[in-house]
């Protein structure tokens, strides 16, 4: 059988490299963001526009890929946005916006996979972090902090899952081309001095890499960061 896979922030950036690489692996997909074209639904691909942060949604997307394709076999949570900024100039609503999507919105949506998938002991989730999800650096102690929360998640969940056939992991990528930072007055690669960031294809190879290891090995996390990346 064709495996599924839901994907949240599927309409750009990484979301949008991890479905067309798993399309072109055969993979079911359910899509989830709040503003994808419903023509790419066909027999293989089905859309929800939702807002994640509605505590309806993680039910509504788990229920779909199980009535649409039958299964629930993969879950990336990779939905987010960034609010960095020095404290005289943060907007503390896009703030609480940010950890609102990245912690609670985040959480609810796990859970509600981790029922179905420890129930059926199979499953894997991963989970779209950071490198700021491990250490931090000035004015981005809010981006770092959600990130680090989602990393205590997963490590705790990993340890509790651990003698089943679910697995949790965490891609901690360094500074990658989307458009998380297309409203910046200075891009973060000038910031840093990154000639090269990552691709969101780099990301999305990693995650076909994790896949296709052997049943019994256990990837907790894996961090990518582009050369000159300096953290």
């Amino acid at each position: 059988m064709k495996k599924t896979a839901v994907i949240t922030g599927a309409s750009s950036g990484i979301g949008k490299a991890l479905s067309d690489r798993l399309t072109k692996e055969g993979y079911n997909l359910v899509l989830c963001s709040r503003s994808l074209d419903t023509a790419l639904e066909n027999d293989s691909i089905s859309v929800c526009n939702a807002d994640l942060c509605e505590v309806n949604t993680p039910a509504i997307l788990l229920e779909k890929a199980l009535k649409d394709f039958g299964s629930a076999d993969y879950l990336f949570v990779n939905a987010g946005i960034i609010e960095s900024a020095p404290i005289d100039t943060i907007d503390i609503e896009k703030m609480c916006a940010m950890m609102r999507l990245k912690v609670e919105a985040s959480f609810r949506l796990i859970y509600t996979f981790l029922k179905y998938m420890k129930k059926n002991n199979k499953g894997h989730i991963f989970i779209t972090s950071s490198v700021l999800g491990t250490k931090t650096r000035e004015n981005s102690g809010a981006y770092a902090a959600a990130n680090f929360a989602l990393e205590a998640l997963a490590e705790s969940l990993r340890m509790e899952l651990s003698d089943t056939g679910v697995q949790i992991t965490c891609i901690e990528p360094g500074l990658v081309k989307t458009n998380l930072h297309r409203d910046w007055p200075v891009h973060p690669s000038e910031l840093l001095g990154i000639s090269n960031c990552l691709d969101p294809s780099d990301i999305a190879d990693a995650v076909i890499d994790v896949i296709n290891k052997k049943d019994y090995i256990r990837i907790p996390r894996i961090m990518i960061l582009p050369k000159g990346h300096k953290i």
